[in-house]
């Protein structure tokens, strides 16, 4: 029989024959358990389930068998592997027989149990262990510990639970922790993510004075932070003081400062912060180039970034998926589907695979310029190519073909996706129902309702809405109350639209007042259940059409007072109302030209210019001093000047 080391401590080259010999001395029905372990853990494997440590057992049976003694970085292995393994339980149970044999408690090992509370999401746990570390194990507590807690709780997104913890120990004497820079780095990232920029910028104000100097980590996350509040000044001026002050700045700090650039729509700075970018040795990437793309989308200019893409590729910088995703949206925004299909052609040449997001955006373009057959062609190519249709892809395929007016064919995909395995979703059982209605087949519209509840589709506010609208438009008001009363007794709240179908088909059948009813309970809801002009106009029509033109004229000062601007629709119900009279024109011409003037007062010029523009088309001349209150309104300086600044951009840039 070998013979065991005396002690592991002063015989570390020999820890692996150590490790030998005391598995010789185990008995018998050690190796079983061990054995038993080593099979338990290779079935939990199988269930993706991490293998227990079998080191513990060994420290436990080895000294019953001779002199052998763990030491203690015997024990610090043990807390190791447990707390990379997440055994909380025996965790306690090691560090309970330490304390027991007043053993040495280590800070980095605490360290591995706070990473272990974080990948456990258990922040309350590490500050009770911070807590611990003196009154229990009598380890001596530093920075290190400290921010060890608190990047786990701020990784956990318990920023107002960092901040409380941060002052909870800088403020107390006895633990004698002085922050460092991670501290505030973190402490700062805390305060952003609250919004708390003010008080962000007081703590890094107070680095210097606390002997901390800011590092390029300190300037990304203030700078990000005042982004997100939209102080880009204040960003440019943090900027040129960190290069002052000797932090040169890295890629991630440009890319801060350049989308907060682009966010603002200052793509000239954000463009002189790119070549400066270059000239201070920093390489831009693939964040880079697609925050200027995105930017340039959002102000419509898509040539330009498809020019930034080009250069972005000769650059040898790859572009990814949000790249090209995000020109395909905005060219599909602008209404250049065609341009986004081209496009999709030429980096489908390169060897990139588009995937199903792009190609359900330029379907769904392509299908609203009425180019279906594109669409359809687009649609082939993309299941040839070997992409894989999901649900946005087959939905946006379905609304197509019901928008122009084949709904019989939509149904046709409808049954290939549930026979490829994609079950349809509320929405796309909400479009085929919608295509059906329009082309007065409300049967099959029906049909298809049914069929969702058979395929345990559950319908949502808008495929109610769907159906409300489509039985009101087709007469029956009768099976639209009940669905309204179903509709209600599920608990979903009705939409704008739903009201306004139900008031519609309502007024239609002479229920005015039951109309009514609906209105004002609309005006209790929330904003997204309000009346809008579609429903102010179906309320108007129906009171115009009793002859009750003073109490349409009531509603409209009510549709004004909240904020709802009249329409052309609007102004022909009471033209038409005004008709009845021998003096139309000076009615009409009147009634229009005060809207006119309270919508200026209001300040609402948009809503005032679409009554002046109907005036001019029924050759209702406004009055001078309406003319004059319009010119004074859009003709200011201000903006004349920005019109004729926006005109030379769009000329030279």
């Amino acid at each position: 029989m070998a013979t065991i080391p005396y002690k592991l401590s002063r015989q570390r080259p020999r820890a692996r024959q150590l490790y030998c010999n005391c598995v010789k001395l185990l008995s018998p029905f050690s190796l079983l358990a061990i054995q038993t372990s080593r099979t338990i853990g290779t079935e939990s494997e199988s269930l993706h389930e991490p293998e227990p440590p079998i080191s513990d057992l060994i420290f436990q049976s080895g000294p019953k068998m001779g002199s052998y003694q763990p030491g203690d970085s015997s024990y610090y292995s043990l807390i190791e592997n447990y707390a990379g393994c997440g055994d909380f339980r025996t965790l306690e149970t090691v560090l309970a027989r330490m304390r027991r044999e007043n053993r040495v408690f280590l800070e980095k090992s605490f360290i591995q149990i706070f990473k272990a509370y974080g990948k456990a999401q258990l922040p309350e746990k590490a500050v009770e262990m911070f807590d611990r570390m003196v009154r229990e194990f009598r380890c001596k507590r530093t920075v290190k510990s400290f921010n060890s807690v608190l990047n786990v709780i701020i990784k956990d997104g318990c920023f107002h639970r960092a901040l409380e913890f941060y002052y909870s120990v800088v403020n107390d004497i006895s633990m004698n922790i002085s922050p460092n820079g991670l501290s505030f780095n973190l402490v700062i990232k805390a305060m952003c993510k609250l919004g708390l920029v003010d008080s962000a910028v007081e703590l890094f104000r107070e680095m210097p004075v606390r002997k901390c100097t800011p590092d390029v980590y300190t300037y990304c996350t203030l700078m990000d932070g005042l982004c997100k509040e939209d102080r880009i000044d204040e960003v440019v001026s943090l900027f040129d003081e960190m290069q002052i002050e000797g932090c040169f700045p890295t890629s991630e700090t440009f890319n801060v400062l350049i989308n907060g650039l682009c966010k603002k729509g200052d793509l000239a700075r954000a463009a002189k912060f790119l070549d400066n970018m270059l000239l201070k040795g920093c390489v831009p990437n693939e964040v880079t180039y697609n925050t200027l793309i995105n930017g340039l989308c959002l102000v419509g200019k898509l040539d330009k970034a498809v020019s930034v893409l080009d250069r972005m590729v000769s650059n040898k910088c790859v572009p990814n998926e949000i790249t090209y995703g995000t020109i395909v949206n905005g060219l599909v925004k602008q209404g250049r589907a065609e341009d986004a299909a081209h496009l999709l052609n030429s980096i489908e040449e390169r060897g990139y695979l588009a995937n199903e997001h792009i190609y359900s955006a330029i379907l769904s373009g392509l299908f609203k310029k009425g180019n279906s057959e594109e669409a359809r062609r687009l649609f082939k190519n993309m299941v040839e190519k070997g992409c894989k249709p999901n649900i946005v892809v087959y939905s946006a395929v379905v609304d197509g073909l019901c928008r122009e007016r084949k709904p019989d064919e939509a149904y046709e995909i409808l049954g290939d996706m549930i026979n490829k395995g994609c079950p349809p979703n509320a929405y796309t059982y909400s479009s085929l129902m919608r295509g059906f209605f329009e082309i007065g087949n409300s049967g099959r519209a029906i049909q298809v309702w049914n069929e969702m509840a058979e395929n345990n589709c559950i319908p949502n506010e808008v495929c109610y809405s769907v159906l409300i609208d489509g039985l009101c438009k087709d007469g029956k008001l009768r099976e639209a109350m009940m669905v309204w009363t179903r509709l209600l007794y599920t608990g979903c709240k009705p939409d704008v639209v739903a009201y306004s179908s139900m008031i519609h088909g309502l007024c239609n059948s002479g229920s005015l007042d039951e109309a009514i009813k609906l209105f004002n309970e609309m005006l209790c809801h929330k904003p997204e259940s309000q009346p809008d002009v579609i429903t102010y106009n179906i309320l108007l029509k129906a009171f115009c059409e009793q002859g009750n033109v003073s109490r349409a004229i009531d509603l409209l000062n009510g549709m004004l007072d909240r904020e709802c601007d009249p329409d052309y629709v609007t102004c022909n119900i009471f033209l038409r109302a005004f008709g009845q009279n021998l003096s139309i024109q000076q009615d009409g011409r009147e009634f229009l030209d005060e809207l006119v003037i309270r919508l200026f007062r209001r300040h609402r010029v948009s809503g005032a210019s679409k009554i002046l523009e109907v005036m001019l088309q029924k050759s209702f001349a406004p009055k001078a001093s309406t003319w004059d209150r319009v010119v004074q309104e859009i003709c200011k300086p201000k903006k004349i000047r920005a019109d004729i600044n926006k005109c030379w951009s769009n000329l030279f840039c």
